[in-house]
């Protein structure tokens, strides 16, 4: 089946991550018609970036490959549940499907435990642990306006 092939794929990416160092053990690829559009193995500490999730990183490469950043058609493999940051981006990016082969929750009991940020970030801005102010202004709210009234602008 090949779908097996992706999430083999996906995962020897993760074990990749392991074996370089280069952050947690995630390995994700993009799949558009049967094809590898765009992969990625975890890189946060390696880049010192806490964006570069293995998600993330295929996203980027696959938004490269295809000069778009739709990827709508596309199917995501990743090695471990996506945590609500990728999880995020994959929605914002307009994949078709996610397909996963590591719950977060066994993630969580093997000590990978993310399930602060998803509680987190579904609480009201009052309640959440990070301090939250909005300040209003009138000049950020022009700004957006704006743009909403440029012509050809491009929508995301």
């Amino acid at each position: 089946m090949e779908a097996d092939r992706f999430m083999q794929r996906a995962i020897e990416l993760s074990e990749r991550a392991v074996r370089q160092k280069s952050g947690g053990p995630f390995g994700a690829v993009i799949v558009k018609d049967g094809e590898i559009v765009g992969e990625g193995c975890n890189q946060v500490t390696s880049r010192n970036d806490p964006s570069a999730h293995a998600e993330i990183v295929a996203i980027r490469s696959a938004c490269q490959k295809l000069r778009t950043f739709r990827l709508s058609g596309c199917t995501i493999y990743a090695s471990t549940e996506p945590c609500p940051m990728c999880l995020g981006a994959i929605y914002w990016a307009r994949l078709d499907r996610l397909i996963y082969a590591n719950s977060r929750f066994e993630a969580s009991a093997i000590g990978f435990d993310d399930t602060f940020f998803h509680e987190e970030i579904v609480k009201p801005e009052d309640l959440r642990t990070l301090q939250t102010t909005q300040m209003a202004s009138s000049e950020a709210l022009a700004v957006l306006r704006g743009w909403f009234d440029l012509d050809g602008r491009e929508l995301y």
